[in-house]
């Protein structure tokens, strides 16, 4: 039975056991962490994709993205196409002759790459499908305030993360962890997921299910810079978790001004204190180490702070050097 005519019923089940020939396909570390637990499972990459050099940093210089950086590292053959359907990139690709296809934080692939494998392609996404389709699910897991999230696997198809699911698995998310340390956490968790779902298809066991559309579906827009921006008219639930949302990055920012000055400032972590309180929405309250913005239900308490050109610092190194009249506020 082929992977295209399971998708069409519940299941697959593979005639034979079959040695694996795996292509991996990724380009960020969470895809490193991946691509290092299937090598060091003996499991046989026969070759990695991933994204193009591009020039990054202020003096532009050529980035190798981190999967290029472990498989030159590792001996692992490499192809980085620009354009995934180029026929010469096809040749490259079908000479190889993997018999699966791994995708983990990649692009969309067309179809004459994700069904070439006779095994199929399956991709990593760390969330628990059919919730946080698209781009980022990590950080709007939290920045929705969510307690529960996970990894699935699943065969890819023509759409965007909508491939029936071959396994997931989920974890709590702590009330004060950031997206940086549910980033960790995933790829630990996703590691061994697809560590069970390479022994599935070895074994010709796998068991798929057909994910169900519903209007209450959560979905993980792409970040920029207008959905990182802090309101302060929301709530200090909402601002706190936009924040640790987005720490490390690409962090929440917002306007900080006082008198004729005005700054673009991102903050990288922050608590939260619920109390009443007279000040007006987005009052800078400072003492010597502390600073506190009000909203409506409370404060959100400063502690890792970045002005323009400068360096990520404590609010206590912040206000050893800079001083707020009571005029500041955060908009």
């Amino acid at each position: 039975m082929t992977i295209a005519s399971a998708m069409e019923g519940i299941s697959f089940h593979a005639m034979t056991m079959e040695k694996l020939r795996i292509v991996f396909m990724g380009t960020p570390e969470f895809a490193v962490g991946i691509l290092d637990t299937i090598i060091k499972n003996n499991y046989n990459v026969v070759g990695v994709i991933t994204a193009a050099d591009k020039p990054a940093g202020r003096g532009q210089k050529i980035k190798y993205s981190a999967v290029k950086e472990y498989a030159l590292a590792n001996n692992i053959m490499l192809m980085q196409p620009p354009n995934l359907k180029d026929e010469g990139f096809l040749s490259e690709l079908k000479a190889v002759n993997a018999n699966l296809h791994i995708v983990v934080a990649f692009r969309m692939l067309p179809e004459v790459v994700w069904k070439m494998p006779k095994l199929g392609t399956f991709n990593l996404h760390a969330s628990l499908l059919p919730n946080y389709r698209g781009a980022a699910p990590i950080n709007w897991a939290i920045i929705n305030g969510d307690s529960k999230t996970g990894v699935t696997t699943f065969f890819i198809d023509d759409k965007i993360d909508t491939g029936a699911i071959i396994l997931s698995s989920g974890i709590d998310i702590s009330p004060d962890e950031n997206a940086g340390q549910l980033h960790d956490r995933l790829m630990q968790l996703g590691s061994e997921t697809v560590l069970e779902t390479l022994s599935l298809i070895e074994k010709g066991n796998v068991a798929i299910r057909i994910q169900k559309e519903d209007p209450e579906i959560k979905t993980a827009y792409k970040l920029n810079k207008e959905n990182c921006k802090i309101d302060w008219t929301k709530s200090a639930a909402e601002i706190y978790n936009l924040i640790r949302g987005l720490s490390p990055y690409p962090s929440a920012w917002c306007l900080i001004s006082e008198e004729k000055e005005e700054w673009n400032v991102k903050i990288h972590a922050a608590k939260m204190t619920l109390e009443h309180h007279d000040f007006g929405i987005g009052s800078v309250i400072c003492s010597k180490k502390e600073m506190k913005i009000a909203v409506k239900d409370g404060f959100i308490e400063v502690l890792s702070i970045q002005f323009p050109g400068k360096k990520k610092m404590s609010t206590p190194e912040l206000l050893n050097g800079m001083t707020f009249s009571e005029n500041a506020r955060a908009h």
